[in-house]
């Protein structure tokens, strides 16, 4: 099995590297430190699996991975990330994720995440499985953020952790005036005033 590590962080793609390497069933593991270095690895190699980190530099992990279905459909992709599955699992699922690991797990699980996803199924703790299964069922009472999309979310997260509107839109490599409609699109969406509100409302449902 050849695997692809992508992970902005030196030192996170070196421990999994060695995860990979001491379970003696990897044949080939390659890195790359940002989305388009992601793209360049796999428009030239062949992959069994691609563990792809969400918080990258350049992309947001979710928007690689959209890219990497779109291109290469049949890549099992696997997503790491240090934030906990209820905050992107069940959009990076919907978005073609075969599973969503936190970076808290321990090797063993990572290997038998990478084995499952590898073998064309989907790898899903027992939380993740029901809150997916919430999720496609009618429920009145879902939660506003829930019907924003990514980039929706993703202004709603940097706002509210304190970021400026020219400050967010460096991190999502956009202009301020694409992240200023988008968060116009979060207030009006959720129906909300303000930053304030917004800040208020992602504190209360654990989202900053």
């Amino acid at each position: 099995m050849n695997v692809l590590i992508v992970d902005d962080h030196a030192i996170v793609r070196q421990g999994l590297k060695q995860i990979l390497v001491e379970s003696g069933k990897i044949d080939l593991i390659a890195e790359a430190d940002s989305g388009a270095g992601a793209m360049r690895q796999i428009r030239e190699g062949e992959w069994g699996v691609v563990v792809l980190d969400i918080s990258l530099p350049d992309r947001n992990g979710i928007e690689v991975l959209k890219q990497i279905k779109k291109e290469r459909p049949k890549i099992p992709v696997l997503m790491l990330s240090m934030h906990d599955e209820g905050l992107y699992a069940i959009r990076a699922l919907k978005a073609g994720a075969s599973g969503y690991i936190t970076k808290q797990s321990a090797p063993s699980e990572l290997m038998a995440a990478i084995n499952q996803v590898a073998w064309g199924r989907k790898y899903l703790t027992t939380s993740l499985a029901e809150a997916m299964a919430d999720s496609f069922g009618a429920d009145p009472e879902r939660p506003p953020h829930e019907i924003l999309s990514d980039r929706e979310y993703q202004t709603l997260r940097l706002i509210a952790s304190g970021k400026s509107l020219t400050d967010a839109a460096e991190e999502m490599c956009l202009s301020v005036k694409t992240v200023s409609v988008y968060r116009s699109r979060v207030l009006e969406k959720m129906k909300l005033k303000n930053n304030a509100e917004l800040t208020h409302y992602a504190i209360k449902n654990g989202l900053a």
